[in-house]
């Protein structure tokens, strides 16, 4: 039986063989005509691509495909990625019109390449038309003047409290650097937790909401296998959780604001609006989302606020150790506003007068996009230009950080002075300034990401003494998911003013 199985196996192996070498043949031949004339690989591994190389390494791989674009006029690339064809755009031109036609016929904003089911189907970026502008209309309240007020004041004593904790652990370890990475990150989970769900997260919801986080950030940087230990598939179950659970603190939100109270926090502001909404009897309201939509929407919001704000802090203290003449006019200005050992919190209002600590956090974010790349889905085929036509199902890459280096003077220059001296190099070259996006999906907190930027750099320099630790490589580039210095930002801490800010307490 075994030898009539072995022989009959035996006879198939050449019909087998040639299966296979149809299959490499076809995948090759598709990816070649989807390629044309643009820069990439001439031969790519079946289905994986350089997925491997991708996740092994992945500043390589995107200055490698950078270096493609710049080869040719276009200002694209391409590649090819676990059964996904993907175009690389440096060009800004081009990045503009993806970032313009986000539609159903054309691009679809998923934010990472297998985002959808990452994420989840309940989420702003996943939206067009119509709804996507009526749930942008609703959210609208939670970045109004008197919210943005409200999140300063949770913002700040946040930050006090752990640049407090960073000089406890400097004093405990005298003469040892401290990386700030993981610190950071926690800085900004705790603020936006706290501005996003204020009282509706207990104690040990959030040791679970951490939990869950954690997974999916690293499940972000892994292949996408969606099957029992594997991260990806620990990450999308650990999203899943975290939307149930914000939705939860939602549905809270709502029967506080029902009963008259105050908001305190963002989906206060957001379920205030809502209940104002449903007892408009003059008006038919478009349905409103769901406690799940919801969740899904402030999860995206979590997504946006926590990691990019966590590279904005790294790069801040990074850069501004690399340039002591800019650190001493940061301190010069903050102190002319605000005192650490004064009784006065810092408002909106004195973040405003900071004008050239906000150029700063500008410059921040130009030189060192946070999140790199915003990945798009073509819909359909479309005519990226008037040569290339990127076909349906295309990933396409529009690279944000490649765009900081184009049209500004001297862009590898870290040059604050760029956003307020009368050159106005910031309104010449705008459209090179995409860290927030372009289009019906531009960052809708963007004044919050910056007022947390700004108040994070007046406090740190203002309590803290700090020098990095300074290694061959220790500024390389490394994503996790979003771009911080190599050695997670060593540094070596001590304090600056004289006694603890008191109002802060």
């Amino acid at each position: 039986m075994d030898s009539l199985i072995w022989a009959t196996l035996v006879s198939l192996a050449p019909y087998l063989l040639s299966l296979v070498a149809v299959f490499l043949f076809y995948g090759q031949i598709s990816y070649l005509k989807k390629k044309g004339p643009i820069p990439g690989p001439s031969l790519v591994l079946p289905f994986i691509g350089n997925a491997v190389s991708l996740v092994r390494d992945p500043t390589r791989f995107w200055d490698a495909q950078s270096d493609l674009a710049r080869s040719s006029h276009l200002g694209v690339s391409a590649n090819y990625i676990m059964g996904k064809f993907i175009v690389f755009i440096r060009s800004t031109e081009i990045s503009h019109r993806v970032f313009a036609n986000v539609r159903p016929d054309a691009f679809h904003l998923i934010g990472h390449p297998f985002g959808k089911k990452l994420f989840g189907e309940h989420n702003l970026i996943y939206m067009f038309g119509q709804d996507h502008k009526d749930l942008r209309r609703r959210i609208a309240p939670n970045f109004t003047p008197k919210a943005l007020s409200t999140y300063t004041s949770i913002q700040q004593n946040i930050v006090k409290k752990h640049l407090m904790r960073w000089l406890r652990e400097a004093e405990e370890r005298p003469g040892k650097p401290i990386a700030l990475r993981f610190l950071c990150r926690d800085i900004n989970l705790e603020t936006s937790q706290t501005v996003f769900v204020g009282p509706y997260l207990s104690a040990e919801a959030k040791e679970k909401f951490n939990f869950d986080y954690n997974l999916f950030n690293v499940g972000l940087m892994k292949l996408p296998i969606d099957l029992p230990g594997f991260a990806f598939r620990d990450a999308r179950l650990g999203v899943e959780r975290l939307v149930k659970t914000l939705g939860g603190c939602a549905e809270e939100s709502k029967k506080m604001m029902r009963g008259g109270h105050e908001p305190t926090c963002l989906i206060d502001f957001w379920m205030q609006d809502a209940v104002m909404e449903e007892a408009d009897e003059g008006v038919a309201p478009r349905p409103y989302p769901t406690s799940v939509e919801i969740g899904g929407h402030l999860f995206d919001f979590l997504f946006a606020a926590q990691d990019a704000s966590t590279s904005s802090l790294l790069w801040a203290v990074a850069l501004l150790d690399a340039h002591p003449e800019v650190l001493a006019k940061v301190r010069s200005e903050v102190s002319r506003v605000w005192s650490p050992e004064s009784d006065a919190p810092i408002t909106t209002e004195l973040l405003r007068e900071m004008k050239y600590t906000e150029a700063v956090a500008r410059e921040v974010l130009r030189i060192r996009a946070p999140a790199t790349l915003v990945p798009h889905i073509a819909g359909e085929d479309f005519p990226l230009t008037e040569t290339y036509t990127v076909p349906k199902g295309t990933i396409v890459f529009p690279s944000v950080y490649e765009s900081s280096f184009q049209g500004f003077v001297e862009p590898d220059r870290f040059h604050p002075d760029r956003f307020l001296d009368e050159k106005h190099d910031d309104r010449v070259y705008k459209k090179n300034f995409l860290v927030f996006g372009a289009g019906a999906h531009q960052c809708v907190g963007q004044r919050y990401a910056m007022n947390h930027l700004v108040l994070f750099i007046a406090m740190f320099t203002s309590l803290i003494d700090f020098k990095r630790h300074r290694t061959d490589g220790c500024d390389d580039i490394v994503y996790v998911p979003t771009i911080c210095p190599k050695d997670d930002c060593k540094v070596f801490l001590s304090k600056r003013c004289t006694q603890n800010p008191s109002a802060l307490s």
